[in-house]
This record gives C-alpha cells, structure tokens and sequence, in this order.
C-alpha cells in the first residue's frame, strides 16, 4: 500500500511543477514585449524607423487638428515683445504659408513706442486680397511690451499658451507630424535646451549645448533623425540670437548651413541684417 502521506507529496509536487511552468509561460510572453536596454542604448535606430512624410506634402485636415468650428476661420492670435521676436515663430509661418492659405497680420499694441521697419513687414507684403472665408488660417502677429509671447486660439476651451518653445510646437503640430515616443521626447528636449540653456544659459552651459549638438549632428542630418522638426528650428533661431553661430563647431556649421538653405529660414536671415 503506498502510503497517504507520500502520496500527498506527490500531488503537491505535481502541483508545484505546474505552476512553475505557468510562471516560465507568462514570463517568456512577457519577454518577448519588453526588452530592457543597456545603459548607453543608442536610440538613433529607433528614430530612423519613424514614418514621417516631409513637410512639402499636401496640406493635413485643420479641421481634424483643431476641430471643426462652423467652417470658421481658425485665428492664431500672438503677442510678442519686439526687443527680443521669437524668430523661429517667424520660421514656421512661412513653413506653414507653403502648405495652407494663410491670412497673416501685424500690429503694433499701444504698449510699444515703436518697432523696427524690417519687423513691421516680417510677414512680408501680401497682394492678393480675397475674402476672408477662402483662407484656412487666420495669423496675426501683435508686437507689446510682454515679457515672453504668448498665443490665443480661436478654440474657447484652449487656455493661451505662453513661451517660444510651447508655440512653436503647438504650430509645427499643425503640419501633422507623426513620431513615436522616443523621438516626441527628444524633440521636446532640445526644444527646452535651446530655450532655457542655448538661448537665456550662461556661457558655460551654452557651451555644453554646442557641444551635444555637434555629437547629435554627428550621427545624424538634423538634431533628431533625418527629417527637420520643431527641435532644428527653434535651436537654429537660438543661435542667431545669441551671437554663438560664429562659434559653433564643424557638424553644427554644417547643420547651420542646411537650414539657411530653406526658404524659411533665409528670409529670417534677412530680418537680422
């Protein structure tokens, strides 16, 4: 007779060992969805694998973007500080005049004395006058006395956004880009570097930035993967402003040099003459 109690151990045995392989089961499914990177894991393929079409393509749906509003003209209102014009603003409305009809504006707010001639026509001249209702975009630029600028948009629910860096990646959304994690997130970081480090840093940590450039340059054509973003545009700007162009080393030159070769950024150029 086998006895009760080896009989028992058995079982619980038996028992063990399928639980066990439930647990190797869940973990090999599990691993085949993470996997952990090392410590200098280089994301630079992850970026290549990003399906963006460039911005020269036909126009995305506004209304898609922004929401449908009655079929109204959607008006981009932003207030900025004449002393010190958010140049990459300036960059994508021209990127954005290549892909919608776009209904631009200046004006001056009493708070500001006067404004340079060059500023006034920042938008250049605009010929052709047709009614309001054939346009997608409203853009007008008001230059007052604030501290940084700041955007209101015709959505009522949209608290105003303020910042260069924030408008600008609220415009370059427009063009209805693409990007999975990782690339966003790089993005969004040197969109604050060259704001808060390039642009208002100390010379070290302008310095440090020209530096990471440089590598990041190194690897690839623009500051993140192979296709221009909001990054390459306001950094661009930032380094016109603080007089650190002259000074960057030889990937950035070069980099420097592609964007002048862009419509966009060459009639900013000629803001700064």
């Amino acid at each position: 007779e086998v006895d009760p109690s080896l009989q028992a151990l058995e079982s619980r045995q038996e028992e063990i060992l399928k639980r066990l392989y439930e647990l190797k089961s869940a973990v090999d499914g599990l691993s085949k969805m993470i996997q952990t990177p090392d410590a200098d894991f280089d994301v630079t393929n992850i970026i290549q694998t990003d399906e963006c079409s460039p911005l020269t393509t036909n126009g995305a749906d506004l209304d898609l973007m922004l929401g449908k509003d009655y079929g109204a003209l959607k008006d981009i209102v932003i207030n900025a500080n004449p002393s010190l014009p958010p140049l990459s603003l300036l960059v994508l409305h021209s990127l954005l005049c290549e892909r919608y009809k776009i209904l631009s504006a200046v004006h001056t707010h009493s708070s500001v004395k006067s404004v340079p001639e060059n500023l006034l026509k920042c938008f250049g001249e605009q010929t052709k006058k047709q009614p309001r209702h054939e346009y997608q975009l409203g853009f007008t630029l008001i230059w007052k006395d604030v501290p940084k600028p700041q955007m209101k948009f015709s959505i009522q629910t949209m608290c105003p956004i303020e910042g260069e860096g924030n408008i600008a990646r609220f415009l370059f959304s427009l063009f209805g880009q693409k990007y999975n994690a990782v690339t966003s997130t790089l993005i969004d970081s040197w969109v604050d570097t060259a704001i808060f480090q390039l642009k208002e840093g100390s010379s070290k940590e302008k310095g440090a930035v020209l530096r990471s450039m440089n590598a990041a340059l190194g690897k690839t054509s623009w500051l993140v993967g192979n296709e221009l973003t909001v990054a390459d545009i306001v950094a661009w700007c930032a380094l016109q402003q603080t007089g650190s162009a002259n000074a960057a080393p030889a990937n950035v030159q070069k980099w420097m040099k592609s964007c002048e070769n862009l419509a966009p950024f060459s009639s900013v150029m000629k803001l700064l003459k």
